[in-house]
Parts: structure tokens; sequence; C-alpha cells
């Protein structure tokens, strides 16, 4: 059966809504804090090698395992369940706009909300 990362269309698709996903974050008055100080093309480097990775795509995810890599910013920085829904709609949002069916965003948004416990540090 063909990859998640795939049916959304591959390396080009991701590094677009990558790009297009950071730009709202950074707009968003709640969640632009968190990234004060960031290199964001590093950034979003990352996380266009994470979201291949989750979504089935070639593994070149080299970064720290999710739980490491947010632990200061929830213990520094309040990190919580409200910013990651704020992150996780607009997600959702970024993908509404480039036109994904809404069965492939769905997939997305079920791989998405099953990291939120290791990003916020949450029992498993």
């Amino acid at each position: 059966m063909e990859s998640l990362y795939d049916r959304l269309g591959g390396e080009a698709a991701v590094t677009s809504a990558v790009n297009i996903f950071y730009k709202k974050l950074l707009a968003d008055p709640a969640l632009k804090t968190f990234f004060d100080g960031v290199d964001m093309k590093r950034q979003a480097r990352h996380q266009i090698s994470f979201m291949t990775y989750a979504f089935g795509g070639p593994n070149k995810y080299a970064g720290n395992a999710l739980r490491n890599a947010h632990a200061r910013l929830v213990k520094e920085k309040g990190l919580s369940e409200t910013h990651f829904g704020l992150v996780a709609g607009h997600l959702q949002e970024t993908l509404r706009e480039l036109n994904v069916p809404a069965d492939l965003i769905n997939a997305v948004m079920t791989a998405v909300g099953g990291t939120k416990a290791d990003i916020l540090g949450l029992a498993s």
C-alpha cells in the first residue's frame, strides 16, 4: 500500500506544507515565542525530515526524540495541550489550503495526535 507520504505528494508537498505551516506558527501570538532564537531554516529542515519519517517516507530523520526535543519548551516556556491544539489546527488549515483531500488530512491529524504525549512529556 502506498505510504501517507506518497499519497500526500512526497517531498515537494511536505516541503510546501512545512513552509506554509511555519509562517502560520510564527504569525500566531500564542506560539511565536516558542521560536525565539530558533534558526528557522534549520527547524524547517528538521520538520520536513520528521514529517517524511512520520508519514512513511524515506527515513532520513536524525533529530532528537520528540520528548527530548520539546522538554525545554514544556519546562521553561510552558508548552501545553492548548499550544499543541493550536499547532495542530494550523497544520490542518495548511493542508486544507493546499487542497489535500479530507481523508488524507484525517490520516495526518491522527498521526500528529499520536505524538501529543511525547511532545508534552506526558505519561504514555
